[in-house]
């Protein structure tokens, strides 16, 4: 039987997901991993985030979208798993917007975290 849990999530593109990780200070490996559960038991993930104990959290892609995977028994981040999931879930909404922002021209004039938790981006694009 299995231990590992699996969490949907909206995540559907990797690269705004490993920016999301990193820009929380997650360290994390890429590329399709073993990912380490309960008394040996491993799985893949394209995204592994290693714990001190032995226990790791990943990123998995279904065919739909990435699930967060992880024995949650063993779960070691500083943050709840429900807090964790906000904060990389506005992180991916965040770089996924900066990303099309500039696929369409615009740069990032100024970001700023409001004090309900929320991003403000202010955008700019010039016309020559």
């Amino acid at each position: 039987m299995s231990h590992f849990s699996q969490i949907k999530t909206q995540i559907l593109s990797l690269e705004p997901l490993q920016k999301a990780l990193t820009d929380l200070g997650v360290s994390w490996k890429s590329g399709e991993s073993p990912l380490r559960g309960y008394r040996g038991e491993t799985t893949t993930a394209e995204v592994v985030i290693q714990q001190d104990n032995g226990y790791d959290v990943g990123f998995k892609w279904n065919g739909a979208n990435y699930e967060l995977v992880a024995d949650m028994q063993y779960w070691q981040q500083p943050w709840t798993v429900e807090s964790f999931l906000n904060k990389v879930s506005q992180g991916y909404a965040v770089q996924s917007v900066m990303a099309e922002s500039q696929n369409q021209g615009f740069a990032l004039a100024e970001q700023t975290q409001q004090a309900d938790g929320s991003v403000r981006l202010v955008l700019q694009r010039w016309h020559g």
